[in-house]
């Protein structure tokens, strides 16, 4: 078994144990749909081996062409007309060389249907896509540079293909990289474009025909043109490499970020479902921690005492919510919030220790008689019970977030398999510029 088969089968395995896990809660399975309809789809792909490849690009660039011109066939309308492709068209191919299936989506061009950004349509083809083929056929423009940053930041590895090579001859790969990185200066509040100079290729899918001085029989000369054929073949050969030796890390990749994006929103909707009986458990506990620190005397046990109850708050939310995590992560998670916390936590900590010095001074002094200190004792036990509330309140959030983001890091979870397919990267692969983002 190969490095690419290993991670289709943890990610299949993982997909499928996120998908038994949801499916069977029942107080949640009728609102969360959608979200277990895409981890289905991901499961069907992963198991077949189904790589999506989409075109985008302005209109007249040659998407359409260039597709046609891989697949040796007439699959989508060519013709010389602006914007033919007027919504998402796909094809599949079966070549004998890859352990894969390709799907290529066909797309409108982007200047007719108002950039990614602004169509839907565009969004869910780009998300659910492994490989984005950006056409140009010219000096790239703004609309197209800010495509290329939508899509990096989708997590889109992106083979970047100049069209037209015909048309402009002397044009190199060189080129259009330097052009890239002028223009990435040249706009304000973009970050740089990151794609390697091996992912540019030159390609001409639809040469213009030339004309050619022809004799006839009869021996009169007359002028025909003649049709070119298509000079696609550097594409090809990188698309079978990228495919052959790493077509199955787009895959998982993909699929796994689609199915994180699902459980981030199933683990929102079961906050939501939860909320009145997380409130009650939260103010519950808001309410004891605050009555403890407050009616302690003794400088520490106070901050231990507020600490244990933090974490019976938190193994209270998980048991709650039922989202996935372990024992030790729960443990992990309280740990990594008292650290995180900085300042403020500091700042709290410091000022519990000082209120308890003072506390406990007054206590074993006996100085309780006075009015003034009675006033000072109740004073400084209300103020530290505050502040011991609050930030009891403050962790039950920041809890909440965590399972937001945090429920795919689980064994088997969805992001620990993406990190490792990650760390498996090299400067010659495409998926490196994942890496980099």
């Amino acid at each position: 078994m190969d490095q690419q088969d290993f991670y289709i089968q943890k990610t299949y395995a993982s997909l499928q144990d996120c998908l038994s896990r949801y499916t069977n809660n029942l107080e949640l399975k009728a609102s969360i749909k959608k979200e277990l309809q895409v981890i289905e789809l991901g499961l069907e792909r992963v198991n077949n081996n189904v790589i999506k490849i989409a075109i985008f690009g302005l209109v007249s660039r040659g998407k359409s062409a260039i597709v046609n011109a891989l697949v040796g066939q007439n699959i989508f309308n060519s013709e010389p007309i602006n914007g033919t492709t007027k919504w998402p068209k796909s094809f599949r191919w079966f070549p004998s060389d890859t352990k894969v299936i390709l799907e290529f989506i066909d797309t409108p061009g982007l200047d007719e249907i108002d950039g990614i950004q602004k169509s839907i349509m565009s969004q869910e083809v780009a998300e659910e896509s492994d490989l984005i083929l950006f056409v140009i056929s010219e000096d790239i423009i703004e609309v197209e540079y800010k495509a290329l940053i939508y899509l990096k930041k989708l997590l889109k590895p992106i083979i970047l293909v100049f069209n037209k090579i015909d048309l402009y001859p002397k044009k190199t790969c060189l080129d259009i990289y330097k052009h890239l990185q002028e223009f990435s200066k040249n706009i304000k509040n973009e970050e740089a474009l990151l794609i390697n100079i091996q992912d540019i290729l030159l390609v001409a899918a639809s040469p213009r025909s030339i004309p050619v001085k022809v004799r006839s029989f009869d021996g009169q000369i007359r002028e025909e043109l003649e049709v070119q054929s298509p000079q696609i073949e550097s594409l090809r050969h990188k698309l079978l490499s990228v495919l052959n030796k790493e077509g199955r890390y787009l895959l998982c990749i993909n699929v796994l970020l689609q199915a994180k994006k699902a459980e981030e929103k199933i683990a929102l909707k079961t906050i939501q479902i939860f909320e009145k009986d997380s409130e009650h458990i939260i103010d519950k506990y808001v309410k004891y921690k605050s009555l403890i620190v407050s009616l302690n005397p003794i400088a520490i046990l106070d901050i231990c005492g507020g600490l244990l109850i933090d974490l019976v708050l938190v193994r209270k939310l998980f048991n709650l919510y039922a989202l996935p995590i372990t024992n030790h992560n729960i443990d992990r998670l309280w740990l990594q919030l008292f650290f995180s916390s900085g300042k403020l936590l500091l700042t709290e900590i410091l000022t519990h220790l000082l209120l308890n010095i003072s506390k406990t001074a007054i206590t074993f002094n006996n100085i309780l008689d006075s009015s003034t200190s009675i006033e000072f004792y109740s004073g400084t036990a209300i103020l530290q019970g505050g502040i011991a509330a609050h930030s009891t309140y403050k962790i039950s959030k920041a809890v909440q977030n965590y399972l937001v983001e945090g429920c795919s890091w689980r064994i088997l979870g969805l992001s620990e398999i993406i990190q490792n397919i990650l760390n498996e990267a090299n400067e010659n692969m495409i998926i490196y510029s994942l890496k980099l983002n």
